[in-house]
Protein backbone atom coordinates (compact mmCIF):
# COMPACT_ATOMS: atom_id res chain seq x y z
CA UNK A 1 0.00 0.00 0.00
CA UNK A 2 1.00 3.38 -0.72
CA UNK A 3 1.57 5.82 1.94
CA UNK A 4 1.15 9.87 1.23
CA UNK A 5 2.67 11.18 4.55
CA UNK A 6 2.23 14.95 5.77
CA UNK A 7 4.99 17.34 4.28
CA UNK A 8 7.56 19.29 5.63
CA UNK A 9 8.82 22.84 4.83
CA UNK A 10 11.86 23.01 2.51
CA UNK A 11 13.46 26.33 1.26
CA UNK A 12 12.71 26.37 -2.39
CA UNK A 13 15.41 26.39 -4.86
CA UNK A 14 17.38 29.77 -4.83
CA UNK A 15 15.30 31.19 -2.01
CA UNK A 16 16.62 33.06 1.32
CA UNK A 17 15.88 32.14 4.95
CA UNK A 18 16.35 35.39 6.93
CA UNK A 19 15.46 35.32 10.76
CA UNK A 20 14.60 38.63 11.59
CA UNK A 21 15.55 39.72 15.34
CA UNK A 22 14.10 42.36 16.59
CA UNK A 23 16.88 44.27 19.25
CA UNK A 24 17.16 43.75 22.49
CA UNK A 25 15.48 46.07 25.14
CA UNK A 26 17.12 49.75 24.74
CA UNK A 27 17.37 52.57 27.42
CA UNK A 28 14.33 54.43 28.73
CA UNK A 29 13.14 57.33 27.11
CA UNK A 30 13.04 60.53 29.60
CA UNK A 31 11.89 64.03 28.34
CA UNK A 32 14.93 65.14 30.78
CA UNK A 33 17.60 63.00 28.23
CA UNK A 34 16.13 62.61 24.69
CA UNK A 35 17.84 59.61 22.56
CA UNK A 36 20.90 61.23 20.46
CA UNK A 37 20.02 60.95 16.62
CA UNK A 38 21.39 59.49 13.89
CA UNK A 39 20.37 60.76 10.74
CA UNK A 40 17.17 62.05 12.22
CA UNK A 41 16.58 58.51 14.26
CA UNK A 42 16.59 57.99 17.50
CA UNK A 43 19.52 55.94 18.65
CA UNK A 44 19.60 54.61 22.25
CA UNK A 45 21.77 52.14 23.68
CA UNK A 46 20.75 48.90 24.93
CA UNK A 47 19.85 48.81 28.51
CA UNK A 48 21.44 45.66 30.77
CA UNK A 49 18.96 43.46 30.40
CA UNK A 50 18.68 44.21 26.44
CA UNK A 51 22.46 42.94 26.63
CA UNK A 52 21.16 39.84 28.65
CA UNK A 53 19.06 39.36 25.78
CA UNK A 54 21.67 39.58 23.63
CA UNK A 55 23.69 37.29 24.63
CA UNK A 56 20.58 34.91 24.80
CA UNK A 57 20.06 35.42 21.12
CA UNK A 58 23.66 34.58 20.37
CA UNK A 59 22.98 31.27 22.30
CA UNK A 60 20.31 30.34 20.47
CA UNK A 61 21.41 30.50 16.94
CA UNK A 62 25.14 30.27 17.10
CA UNK A 63 25.18 26.66 16.06
CA UNK A 64 23.05 27.38 13.09
CA UNK A 65 24.74 27.99 9.29
CA UNK A 66 24.20 31.44 9.00
CA UNK A 67 25.90 33.09 6.50
CA UNK A 68 25.63 36.41 7.31
CA UNK A 69 24.54 38.87 9.91
CA UNK A 70 22.71 42.28 8.82
CA UNK A 71 22.59 45.09 11.02
CA UNK A 72 21.32 48.65 10.69
CA UNK A 73 22.85 52.09 11.23
CA UNK A 74 21.16 52.26 14.72
CA UNK A 75 23.70 51.17 17.73
CA UNK A 76 20.70 48.87 19.34
CA UNK A 77 20.92 46.17 16.51
CA UNK A 78 24.74 46.31 16.38
CA UNK A 79 24.85 45.83 20.08
CA UNK A 80 22.45 42.83 20.26
CA UNK A 81 24.38 40.93 17.04
CA UNK A 82 27.44 41.65 18.86
CA UNK A 83 27.32 38.13 20.59
CA UNK A 84 26.09 35.80 17.90
CA UNK A 85 28.66 37.71 15.40
CA UNK A 86 31.53 36.87 17.98
CA UNK A 87 30.11 33.13 17.96
CA UNK A 88 30.08 33.03 14.15
CA UNK A 89 33.31 34.98 13.70
CA UNK A 90 31.75 37.06 11.52
CA UNK A 91 31.18 40.97 11.27
CA UNK A 92 27.93 42.67 10.88
CA UNK A 93 27.06 43.83 7.25
CA UNK A 94 25.03 46.89 7.53
CA UNK A 95 21.92 48.13 6.26
CA UNK A 96 20.71 51.03 6.82
CA UNK A 97 17.45 50.82 4.77
CA UNK A 98 16.11 48.04 7.82
CA UNK A 99 16.32 50.77 10.07
CA UNK A 100 13.33 51.61 12.33
CA UNK A 101 10.03 53.54 11.18
CA UNK A 102 11.10 57.54 11.05
CA UNK A 103 8.48 59.10 13.45
CA UNK A 104 9.52 62.47 12.50
CA UNK A 105 8.61 65.28 15.16
CA UNK A 106 8.46 62.28 17.73
CA UNK A 107 12.10 61.06 17.62
CA UNK A 108 14.41 61.03 20.08
CA UNK A 109 12.22 58.83 22.55
CA UNK A 110 9.24 60.94 22.24
CA UNK A 111 7.04 58.72 20.92
CA UNK A 112 6.96 56.45 23.54
CA UNK A 113 6.50 59.18 25.89
CA UNK A 114 3.54 60.32 23.95
CA UNK A 115 2.17 56.70 23.84
CA UNK A 116 2.40 56.22 27.73
CA UNK A 117 0.36 59.43 28.05
CA UNK A 118 -2.10 58.16 25.59
CA UNK A 119 -1.62 61.28 23.11
CA UNK A 120 -4.71 61.42 21.00
CA UNK A 121 -2.55 61.41 17.78
CA UNK A 122 -1.18 57.72 18.94
CA UNK A 123 -4.26 56.33 19.66
CA UNK A 124 -5.21 57.71 15.99
CA UNK A 125 -1.99 56.02 14.54
CA UNK A 126 -3.35 52.74 16.08
CA UNK A 127 -6.99 53.34 14.85
CA UNK A 128 -5.92 54.15 11.39
CA UNK A 129 -2.82 51.94 11.31
CA UNK A 130 -0.20 54.27 10.22
CA UNK A 131 2.42 56.56 11.24
CA UNK A 132 2.08 59.33 9.11
CA UNK A 133 -0.16 60.62 11.69
CA UNK A 134 2.70 61.83 13.80
CA UNK A 135 4.03 65.37 12.04
CA UNK A 136 6.45 64.24 9.54
CA UNK A 137 6.32 60.71 10.66
CA UNK A 138 6.94 57.95 7.17
CA UNK A 139 4.12 56.52 5.73
CA UNK A 140 3.34 52.83 5.15
CA UNK A 141 4.00 53.70 1.20
CA UNK A 142 7.23 54.56 1.88
CA UNK A 143 8.21 52.24 4.30
CA UNK A 144 7.53 49.73 2.21
CA UNK A 145 9.44 51.51 -1.25
CA UNK A 146 12.74 51.14 1.30
CA UNK A 147 12.07 47.71 3.33
CA UNK A 148 11.15 45.26 0.70
CA UNK A 149 14.33 46.19 -1.82
CA UNK A 150 16.45 45.78 1.47
CA UNK A 151 15.73 42.48 1.85
CA UNK A 152 16.05 41.75 -1.88
CA UNK A 153 19.29 42.86 -1.77
CA UNK A 154 20.15 40.97 1.16
CA UNK A 155 18.82 38.21 -0.94
CA UNK A 156 20.18 37.98 -3.81
CA UNK A 157 23.82 38.24 -2.05
CA UNK A 158 23.01 35.14 -0.37
CA UNK A 159 20.56 32.59 -2.46
CA UNK A 160 20.38 29.09 -0.99
CA UNK A 161 21.44 30.52 2.19
CA UNK A 162 20.41 31.42 5.79
CA UNK A 163 21.06 35.20 7.33
CA UNK A 164 20.35 37.05 10.27
CA UNK A 165 18.99 40.67 10.31
CA UNK A 166 18.94 42.29 13.57
CA UNK A 167 16.12 44.87 13.09
CA UNK A 168 13.08 46.69 14.91
CA UNK A 169 9.62 46.10 15.72
CA UNK A 170 7.76 48.44 13.60
CA UNK A 171 10.10 47.22 10.34
CA UNK A 172 9.74 43.96 11.29
CA UNK A 173 6.01 44.03 12.13
CA UNK A 174 5.74 45.88 8.51
CA UNK A 175 7.72 43.46 6.40
CA UNK A 176 5.28 40.64 7.88
CA UNK A 177 2.12 42.35 7.31
CA UNK A 178 3.31 43.22 4.18
CA UNK A 179 4.48 39.20 3.24
CA UNK A 180 1.09 37.90 4.60
CA UNK A 181 -1.18 40.95 3.39
CA UNK A 182 -2.64 41.40 6.83
CA UNK A 183 -3.47 45.07 8.21
CA UNK A 184 -0.60 47.62 8.63
CA UNK A 185 -0.11 47.08 12.65
CA UNK A 186 -1.45 42.92 12.41
CA UNK A 187 2.25 42.05 13.98
CA UNK A 188 2.89 44.99 16.47
CA UNK A 189 4.33 44.25 19.52
CA UNK A 190 7.38 41.68 18.81
CA UNK A 191 9.43 41.18 21.90
CA UNK A 192 12.62 42.21 22.38
CA UNK A 193 15.36 39.52 21.38
CA UNK A 194 12.78 37.85 19.72
CA UNK A 195 13.01 35.66 15.77
CA UNK A 196 10.99 35.84 13.16
CA UNK A 197 11.72 34.30 10.13
CA UNK A 198 10.73 34.85 6.46
CA UNK A 199 11.74 32.98 3.37
CA UNK A 200 12.46 35.51 0.15
CA UNK A 201 11.85 33.71 -3.20
CA UNK A 202 11.46 35.67 -6.34
CA UNK A 203 7.95 35.71 -6.53
CA UNK A 204 7.14 36.62 -2.52
CA UNK A 205 7.92 36.73 1.09
CA UNK A 206 7.04 33.71 3.10
CA UNK A 207 6.38 33.80 6.13
CA UNK A 208 7.70 30.56 8.79
CA UNK A 209 7.82 32.27 12.19
CA UNK A 210 6.85 35.12 14.73
CA UNK A 211 7.95 36.53 17.98
CA UNK A 212 9.81 33.29 18.87
CA UNK A 213 11.27 34.16 22.22
CA UNK A 214 11.67 30.61 23.87
CA UNK A 215 15.40 31.74 24.37
CA UNK A 216 14.20 34.55 26.88
CA UNK A 217 12.14 32.24 28.94
CA UNK A 218 13.48 32.97 32.57
CA UNK A 219 15.04 35.98 31.56
CA UNK A 220 14.03 38.74 34.40
CA UNK A 221 13.15 42.26 32.89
Amino acid sequence: MKEYRQGTFSRPPGATEILLVRHGESRAATKEAPFPLVDGHGDPELRENGHAQAARVGERLKRLPIAAVYVTNLRRTAQTAAPLCAHLNQTPIVEADLREVFLGEWEGGLMRIMAAENHPLMAQARAEQRWDVIPGAESNAALTARLIPALRRIAGRHPDALVVAVAHGGVIGHILAHATGAEPFAFAGAANASISHIVMTPERIIVRRFNDAAHLEGLDG
